[in-house]
């Protein structure tokens, strides 16, 4: 085979590092973005914080050096810069035009890098906010073992048995259940081999155990559902807080299977107990009024906060769409570095520290161009779901990714990347990007039904139902049916169990 030369012409589409770092920023939800802005600042010298009231130092340090330019962020003064960047909370353009990533990300060194500043919102929250911060109200929430510890503090008892109910609060799980066994919690601090200490730990545990499971909430320190169940039962008891034949009945259902109780089983349960149909039902409508999960209440909300990236307010007629000022950083180019290394071109490690403040200019870009991709989505949402900040969740209409995207002249993924892991605050309340977002059900009309809006359907129709007579799945597609739905009937029961509700069996009222 001869050696020949050819001429081939093709089209492929080259990543660049900024595109990488552009498509990487843009599916970052709120907490791992601000991971990401720390981790820059900490790494690039030329990056910091914008602070209006931190003034910038009277001569200008000398530039970082190249040889340790990857680890200069330690030894870079603090500007006193804290929480800017030049992104505006209100102030986005309905036009804007992603940036051209084709060129080579070269940057005259001479260019003035005050652009990179400008203004930006304040970090304060807005003066019409109603109520007090979220955040706020975690940190005030008191815990389950700080309530616990709280009571024991009332308690007079010797040192050892207070030692031992505080390892026991202490080994409560979020429910406050006590997972583990009390001989398994005396051998992990006795060992296997003393015995003697052993058996004297699970005597003070023993103790300790009945003292915790006196405390409130009522329940607490129960090794099992059904220890719970009874704890619960025998301190309305005591506090003849219920007809004592319903009690002493529950306590018998209680000593029964659990599976009977889930299914409703009356007529099994009415033989196990010895009491009669009318008598079972009225153990069974006591039981059902207790707190499987004690430590429901004290549960830590500062996990489930979900902190918006952008909110909706009523405008108007309309609606306004803006950014939300607490989730974004504010960043700017460091301009005393940036002064001095313009100053000494053509020095050794000149062009190492120059790639570093292209890299500073160019994540403070990624960053503005995430956020105003996430608001120019966020504003088309709103355009085409009207409705439902209206209405509610009932009059969604469907959507589907790909008409964003043919809307904003983006691809696909990049919708997806947005909606993925952010949040909207609307009048309605906080959801996801991706919930606006749902197929159709096809209608008498030749239209489409969101199948949000479906769901929303058949909550109310179990909201509404008769207790003593809950509606079957073929039940709620027949009323669907009658709204001009078409719903099968296992599309229903995928839907109810979406929404958690239980069937027709178990919403019974007895």
């Amino acid at each position: 085979m001869q050696p020949s030369l050819s001429l081939r012409v093709s089209q492929h589409l080259a990543l660049t590092p900024q595109l990488q770092q552009s498509i990487r920023l843009l599916q970052l939800s709120t907490l791992e973005m601000a991971q990401e802005v720390e981790q820059m600042l900490g790494d690039n010298p030329f990056l910091e914080r914008e602070d209006d009231d931190g003034p910038l130092p009277e001569a200008p340090p000398e530039p970082p050096r190249a040889s340790t330019a990857a680890n200069e962020a330690d030894d870079a003064p603090v500007s006193g810069a804290a929480d800017a960047l030049p992104v505006s909370a209100e102030g986005q353009n309905d036009d804007y035009v992603p940036s051209d990533w084709e060129g080579d990300g070269a940057v005259d060194a001479a260019h003035s890098d005050g652009e990179w500043g400008g203004e930006s919102a304040p970090r304060t929250r807005s003066q019409d906010d109603d109520g007090p911060d979220v955040f706020e109200r975690a940190r005030g929430h008191e815990s389950l073992t700080a309530h616990l510890h709280r009571q024991a503090l009332g308690l007079r008892l010797q040192e050892a048995d207070r030692a031992a109910l505080y390892f026991l609060i202490e080994s409560l799980n979020d429910d406050g259940y006590l997972e583990d066994t009390l001989e398994d919690l005396a051998e992990s601090l006795a060992g296997s081999e003393d015995l003697e200490q052993r058996e004297e730990l699970l005597h003070h545990f023993t103790v300790a155990l009945r003292l915790l499971q006196s405390l409130e909430p009522t329940g607490v320190g129960a090794r099992d559902l059904t220890e719970c169940l009874v704890l619960q039962l025998r301190a309305r008891q005591d506090a003849k807080e219920a007809d004592p034949a319903v009690l002493q009945t529950a306590l018998a259902l209680c000593a029964q299977p659990l599976e009977l109780l889930a299914r409703r089983d009356v007529r099994r349960l009415a033989q196990a107990s010895g009491a009669g149909e009318e008598g079972t039902r009225a153990a069974m409508a006591l039981i059902a009024r207790l707190e499987p999960r004690p430590g429901r209440r004290f549960a830590d909300v500062q996990r489930n906060v979900v902190v918006p990236d952008v909110i909706v307010k009523k405008a108007g007629h309309g609606f306004s769409v803006q950014l939300n000022p607490d989730v974004m950083p504010r960043l700017r180019v460091h301009e005393v570095y940036a002064s001095a290394l313009r100053g000494q071109r053509g020095q050794d490690g000149h062009q190492a520290l120059q790639a570093r403040l292209q890299e500073a200019r160019w994540f403070i870009k990624n960053i503005q161009q995430r956020f105003d991709t996430i608001l120019r989505v966020s504003q088309a949402i709103v355009e085409r779901q009207k409705n439902f900040f209206v209405h509610g969740e009932i009059a969604m209409r469907p959507l589907v990714l790909r008409e964003i995207a043919d809307e904003l002249g983006l691809h696909e993924s990049t919708i997806s990347r947005v909606t993925t892991a952010k949040y909207m605050a609307t009048p309605q309340g906080t959801y996801e990007l991706k919930y606006f977002f749902g197929s159709g059900l096809g209608t008498d009309t030749g239209g489409n039904a969101s199948s949000t809006a479906v769901r929303a359907l058949i909550k109310q129709f179990v909201a509404a139902e008769n207790p003593a007579k809950p509606l079957s799945d073929s039940q709620i597609a027949e009323m669907l049916k009658e709204q001009g739905i078409e719903c099968a009937r296992r599309t229903v029961a995928k839907y109810r169990e979406a929404l958690k509700i239980a069937p027709a069996n178990l919403r019974k009222t007895l």
